[in-house]
């Protein structure tokens, strides 16, 4: 077992022990790498509501040894499901191992996947290699390698990886002129509710439009025949105009800014289809937290020496296609083979951001343009009180297309 800074193997500093930090050092040690995380709070824990794991991320995470937990605490998604604001189905998309993936997409409290990661890491690399209460403030490079600047005090190693998230201090001491996070003008509030399962308890709901969406899927299964599970839930609502690219968002995305179901209710309080009580939902809900829709713009360069961005620091988008968490952790895995396949640090990072940046920066742009969920607002349009046939409002080849085309831009498994 590797103790962090105690091998002769080369040290890598991963700044951010979230999703994107945790699975980078579970990637670079496999490699042979020794790593150090290092984390600004004191106590890690299990933050957030749910996130969805894509395929090709679950795969990833699988050579890590950890996917027979992930089954476990998380629920395997069977599809995801298009639907209009009175709940009639638009498009049904299959996917992970019904889609004939041979990975699943697994559905999961991102507490929950925090947790199996950084037991992953200390059981793998050593109990001292996640450090908390040690912000990194900034770094340099010396003759041998970087030292990196902490609240703890200056640390030596090779290379240093931001992972430190959408308001990276890595990211803002190389774009010092970028200000804050882009907003949208959608607001949206999340909550996890205990319910008795809807449609066949494995299924991804998004329904209404780009102004009013409601987005539920399981991340629980049930504990006995009949039982409750936990669902997740995201209230989407725009409260201002599309974004002009100057105004900044309401608030700065801080996860525990409590919601009010008062806000909510007023849009989705009639929202009843016949598998799902929506308002009963959001009354359900053990807590409700809201913050704004926001990214930042793509970057013209991730990788600076020794050092390079990943995850939310490198490419934040908006939370549509369930892609934020997924392409943190395929960076991971492109970080990792661009070091192993090149000794010279600074090489392998920009191969690392080659492999990587292309893809990152069209995801972030198609979400800005609705991503998958352009969809609703085409049927909205053409619709709004609903259908009788959904082949008498759209093309079935339409939609297809704009399914096929967004899940090839985002890496998924798509059949020719």
């Amino acid at each position: 077992m590797l103790v962090a800074g105690a091998s002769n193997a080369r040290k890598a500093i991963v700044a951010g022990a979230g999703i994107g930090g945790l699975s980078t050092a579970l990637a670079l040690s496999a490699t042979g790498w020794d790593v150090l995380v290092l984390e600004a709070v004191k106590d890690i824990r299990p933050l957030g509501v749910g996130i969805n794991l894509l395929p090709h991320a679950v795969a990833v995470l699988a050579r890590h040894g950890v996917l027979e937990q992930l089954r476990s605490a998380g629920v395997e998604t069977r599809a995801v499901i298009f639907a209009n604001r009175h709940g009639q189905t638009i498009n049904e998309d299959l996917r992970g191992l019904s889609a004939g993936d041979p990975n699943p997409q697994i559905s999961i409290h991102r507490g929950a996947l925090q947790t199996i990661l950084l037991k992953a890491v200390r059981d793998k690399i050593g109990d001292l290699a996640v450090r908390t209460g040690a912000a990194v403030i900034g770094w340099s490079e010396t003759d041998t390698g970087i030292a990196v600047e902490t609240t703890a005090g200056i640390i030596e190693g090779d290379l240093l990886i931001a992972a430190d998230g959408i308001h990276s201090k890595l990211r803002a001491r190389q774009y010092p002129k970028e200000g804050p996070a882009r907003w949208n003008g959608v607001m949206m509030w999340r909550g996890v509710t205990e319910a008795p399962p809807f449609l066949d308890g494995r299924t991804m709901v998004q329904a209404g439009t780009g102004d009013a969406k409601f987005v539920v899927y399981p991340i629980s299964r049930p504990v006995a025949a009949g039982g409750s599970v936990k669902i997740n839930w995201i209230a989407d609502i725009r409260v201002a105009p599309r974004i002009d690219g100057t105004r900044e968002a309401p608030s700065r995305g801080d996860w525990s800014k409590p919601g009010r179901m008062e806000d909510l209710l007023p849009i989705f309080g009639s929202w009843r289809f016949p598998w799902l009580d929506v308002p009963a939902i959001i009354r359900g809900a053990e807590a409700i937290f809201e913050w704004p829709m926001v990214d930042r713009d793509p970057l013209p360069c991730w990788s600076f020496g020794r050092m390079a961005l990943l995850g939310d620091a490198a490419h934040p988008m908006y939370p549509i296609g369930s892609n934020g968490a997924t392409q943190a952790i395929l960076d991971s895995a492109a970080l990792a083979n661009a070091l192993a396949n090149d000794s010279d640090i600074p090489k392998a990072l920009a191969a690392y951001e080659a492999a990587r940046r292309p893809m990152a920066s069209e995801i972030v742009r198609r979400n800005r343009e609705q991503g998958l969920d352009q969809i609703l607002d085409l049927i909205d349009a053409r619709a709004p009180n609903g259908f009788v046939e959904l082949s008498d409002v759209i093309d079935p080849a339409e939609i297809a297309t704009i399914v096929g085309d967004y899940k090839k831009a985002a890496g998924h498994r798509v059949k020719a």
